[in-house]
């Protein structure tokens, strides 16, 4: 199909026999070489009739003669630059590509021309100055492997958590960089199943990343974790490394009391949303409600509660949410703390008589 669909013409060496055709669909470049240059501007004139849509009975064509296969050069697919030399200033990146590197190159942004890349299936940008991620990189709609380590980027947007990853992202390496937080947003990436974070500044990991159903590779070591988020119980993992974060010793006995008493018309409301399981939304209440109930907290009866709570720091040994653990400390240990929550002091005595009766 050409009429219509010809995006552009490249003939700037059509004196050397040379010129690339750019489709619109299927989005691939078709480069001319080694032509006779008579033949190749009669071709382009046709080609150019028949995009207008003129009637094949006009077109400027002659006999046809197949090419050999030696002739035709194979869509370009894969594509590996490992210097600031070697990338490419003047000229474009094939449509065709699925697996592109660019690393040590000195990125101090991601190419724009890269955003273009709609077949693109894997992106290694690793050993750059990458500080920040344009949204748009959402729109690689096929994107499956995405690797920015060794950059230097301090955030990563809740935007790129709501776009068109959250169903093809399978592998994400963000190790580092100067991370310090991830987005709630984060956990809606439910296809990943590869995640490395490690040498960044995370000071926390996402409270409902056992979202995450399909995570089984997961890597935070050498940050500044002092605890984990009470959802890490859901995960379920292959392989688990947080070696190197400063975690605290957990003691149930001292808790953090935010008990609101009596509890306030918002925290009561927020409850019974989300214990009741009533739908909302934004177009029912304000973003901010609609954002802490999201990340409402889950007491050990199963109720939930908002923003009056008990917080303490329980000790869970780590081969309980993973099959392989390494080493959390140079002692050999594979425990690590985590938070708990109680809904009420109620809650919290009954956990309290248990505990000690345990360690009684």
């Amino acid at each position: 199909q050409v009429q219509q669909n010809v995006e552009r013409l490249f003939t700037r060496f059509v004196e050397l026999g040379k010129a690339t055709v750019r489709l619109r669909e299927p989005a691939v470049d078709l480069r001319l070489s080694k032509a006779n240059v008579s033949n190749l501007k009669t071709f382009l004139s046709a080609l150019r009739l028949a995009h207008q849509g003129s009637d094949a009975g006009v077109l400027p064509l002659s006999t046809l003669v197949p090419a050999k296969t030696s002739e035709v050069e194979k869509p370009k697919t894969k594509m590996i630059i490992t210097s600031r030399r070697d990338y490419p200033l003047t000229k474009s990146f094939p449509y065709s590509l699925e697996h592109l590197q660019a690393s040590y190159c000195k990125l101090a942004r991601i190419d724009t021309r890269v955003l273009c890349l709609r077949k693109l299936r894997k992106l290694d940008l690793s050993h750059n100055h990458i500080k920040q991620l344009p949204a748009t990189l959402g729109d690689l709609a096929c994107l499956q492997e995405l690797d920015l380590h060794d950059n230097h980027l301090e955030s990563f947007s809740g935007a790129l958590c709501c776009s068109s990853l959250q169903k093809s992202l399978h592998f994400l390496d963000l190790s580092q960089n100067r991370l310090r937080a991830l987005p709630l947003e984060f956990c809606r990436l439910r296809a990943l199943v590869t995640v490395r974070l490690d040498d960044n500044e995370l000071l926390r990991l996402p409270c409902r990343i056992g979202r995450l159903s399909r995570l089984r590779f997961l890597s935070a070591a050498r940050n500044r974790l002092p605890f984990l988020p009470t959802d890490f119980r859901r995960l379920s993992l292959e392989n688990l490394d947080l070696f190197g974060n400063p975690f605290e010793q957990p003691n149930p006995l001292v808790p953090n009391i935010q008990l609101k008493i009596p509890l306030t018309l918002l925290e009561c409301a927020a409850r019974a949303t989300v214990n009741h399981r009533i739908p909302y939304g934004c177009h029912l209440l304000p973003s901010h409600l609609c954002e802490d109930l999201e990340v409402a907290k889950t007491c050990q009866c199963g109720s939930a509660c908002l923003s009056s709570f008990i917080q303490i720091t329980v000790t869970m040994n780590l081969h309980h949410v993973a099959h392989t653990v390494v080493l959390v400390d140079n002692m050999g240990g594979t425990e690590a703390p985590i938070l708990c929550y109680f809904c009420s002091l109620h809650c919290y005595s009954q956990f309290l008589d248990r505990h000690l009766q345990s360690n009684g």
